[in-house]
């Protein structure tokens, strides 16, 4: 009787123990739980941040510098501005002339890539002076906050970037030693005394005052803005796309996970 009343005993000792450790095992991981809830500081929200905008401007830098990034992408893709028509038009009756036109198209496309391998770097700077006002902005706006602050920070140095190479290619000479640039500003003088003559005001024909090399630059740096844009959303909407810890900690809690 003793006997049984002791392996009694022993079984309900082990039982509390059993249950003891597993109660252990329940508080550490309740404990975790109110641990991973834990608000977030104003260091982690910058932290998160500046990794998002670093992960999404080097991304989105990193596709448009490769070959082709621009040239055969055609949301960003570079095209001469309607105006050109008539260049494009009368190129088209010369020998060989919509090839020409085409490596004119492929110049400008090659020099935003070129830019493009520079950007991330000027991204960078302006991370490093996002203030704690700047991030909870940032965290709070729309699919697009960040890259608007990106853009705010950064355009004017990206625009003398990318300016001076896309300059380079319209010099370059294309048909009987006239270059893009010449063709667009005799095409341009053309249309323009027309339509300040006496019968372009009764067509009510408008001057052509487009400077092509910042039509074209613009045009470039609106394509990086849109990818960089298209990265930033991924990270907020997309939980695979927070590649550590802390931007799954920052965007989750944004989103009220």
């Amino acid at each position: 009787m003793k006997t049984l009343s002791s392996r009694l005993a022993g079984i309900i000792v082990s039982i509390i123990i059993i249950a003891s450790l597993s109660g252990c095992d329940e508080l550490k991981h309740i404990a975790n739980q109110a641990g991973s809830q834990r608000p977030l500081t104003n260091q982690e929200v910058i932290s998160g941040l500046r990794q998002a905008l670093v992960i999404g401007s080097d991304s989105a830098a990193s596709r448009l510098s490769a070959v082709n990034g621009y040239y055969l992408d055609e949301t960003v893709r570079i095209n001469l501005p309607p105006e050109a028509g008539a260049i494009t038009s009368n190129l088209s009756y010369i020998p060989g002339g919509e090839e020409i036109i085409e490596d004119i198209i492929l110049r400008i496309n090659r020099a935003a890539e070129d830019a493009a391998r520079e950007a991330a770097p000027v991204f960078a700077r302006a991370v490093s002076n996002m203030t704690i006002q700047d991030g909870f902005e940032i965290l709070r706006g729309g699919d697009n906050a960040a890259t608007n602050y990106l853009r705010e920070n950064t355009a004017s140095e990206l625009y003398d970037l990318y300016h001076p190479r896309i300059q380079r290619s319209l010099d370059r000479e294309i048909v009987g030693n006239v270059s893009t640039n010449e063709a667009w500003s005799t095409l341009t003088s053309r249309w323009n005394s027309l339509a300040s003559s006496a019968a372009g005001r009764v067509a009510n024909l408008q001057p052509v005052d487009t400077e092509l090399d910042s039509f074209l630059t613009n045009r470039a740096l609106d394509g990086l803005f849109l990818k960089l844009a298209a990265e930033e959303a991924n990270i907020r909407n997309n939980a695979e796309a927070r590649v550590t810890d802390l931007l799954q900690r920052v965007f989750g809690r944004a989103e009220g996970v």
